[in-house]
């Protein structure tokens, strides 16, 4: 059995971001040589997200509207985290869209249904955070 690692890292310009990192995940698929596996690509910080589904920019407003719905940035008074910092709302964003993803590799590509993209989200950015890629298989 092969194991493989990569990391992909972002600074982002802005607080929230949806990045689609489906080219780079299947650049590192490539790169393992891994033709049967499965390939674990999560986010390696509490307020970001990886995540997977369609590269639709409507969607993408979708999410932030409900997102802040459900998790409003401001005021930064309602948090009981917020004491030293601003980003409680981040925390949750990320709870609510998961850590990682888990997608099978078949024939030494990444095994998609219809419309399936990975994505990176960003709930509180402008600062390095980490992505980890992991393969295993054969």
């Amino acid at each position: 059995m092969k194991s493989y690692k990569d990391e992909l890292w972002f600074k982002t310009s802005r607080r929230r971001e949806y990045i689609n990192i489906t080219p780079k995940v299947e650049q590192a698929v490539k790169k393992s040589d891994v033709k049967e596996g499965l390939c674990l690509v999560n986010a390696m910080h509490i307020t970001a997200s990886v995540f997977i589904n369609d590269d639709e920019s409507g969607l993408h407003r979708d999410f932030e509207r409900w997102l802040e719905k459900l998790a409003p940035e401001k005021p930064h008074s309602q948090y009981d985290h917020n004491g030293f910092e601003d980003n409680a709302d981040a925390h949750l964003k990320r709870q609510i869209m998961g850590r990682e993803v888990v997608v099978a590799i078949t024939d030494g590509k990444l095994d998609f249904g219809p419309w399936e993209q990975i994505f990176y989200g960003e709930f509180d950015g402008k600062r390095k955070k980490r992505v980890l890629i992991k393969i295993i298989g054969d």
